[in-house]
């Protein structure tokens, strides 16, 4: 009898260990362990092909050329019709050495895209106030590296998340700050002068 108790008590012992680490990974007694959530993929936003799902906001004369959308001449936007709070975006981007441009996330006004409105990633190589030039949030952080854009594609990956903020430029970090001025919107590519091209766009939402 002695035997049978401890083979016994052996068996117990081993089954709530399976329960309790089955309990701790998040799965139900006796079932498959959870899987995990598999990452968002990401959302092409401009496929070189087209302007579908963009709204054109201002004169700028955007048009496509070969694999990428240019402007140059007029002022304006391309704006996304949804909105995005939580995102890593990534973007290519050419520019001419007399280029004003930029990306603006998280619009708080799509019919009004500004700085005061969004947050802008500028593109910017002579801004005569260098303060706020190419790579940086205008009004918010300066960029940690003088980076120009003119004359070759370069590309920014924006992450949003929260009140973080995070630029890089062709892998350089530019801006790691934290805001809580604007939550979400839209995403916008501006157009203000010299000539701007950008290609590969595209988000996953977080």
């Amino acid at each position: 009898m002695k035997r049978i108790e401890i083979g016994m008590a052996v068996l117990l012992a081993i089954g709530m260990a399976g329960y309790q680490s089955r309990i701790e990974a998040g799965s139900p007694a006796g079932g498959p362990a959870a899987q995990a959530t598999p990452p968002a993929a990401p959302v092409t936003l401009f496929d070189g092909k087209s302007l579908d799902g963009w709204r054109k906001l201002g004169t700028a004369n955007w048009h496509i050329v070969e694999d990428y959308v240019e402007a140059s001449s007029g002022t304006g936007f391309l704006v996304t019709p949804n909105a995005y709070g939580n995102f890593h975006l990534t973007a290519e981007f050419w520019t001419d050495a007399d280029a004003n441009s930029g990306i603006f996330i998280r619009c708080s006004n799509p019919n009004e895209v500004t700085a005061a409105s969004a947050y802008e990633v500028n593109i910017f190589d002579k801004r005569p106030d260098p303060q706020y030039r190419t790579g940086a949030i205008v009004n918010v952080a300066s960029p940690k590296a003088r980076l120009d854009a003119a004359g070759k594609w370069n590309t920014f990956e924006i992450t949003a998340e929260g009140s973080r903020l995070v630029v890089r430029m062709n892998g350089t970090l530019m801006v790691d700050v934290m805001d809580t001025k604007f939550a979400s919107g839209p995403i916008a590519l501006q157009y203000g002068a010299g000539i701007v091209r950008f290609r590969n766009v595209k988000i996953t939402p977080r």
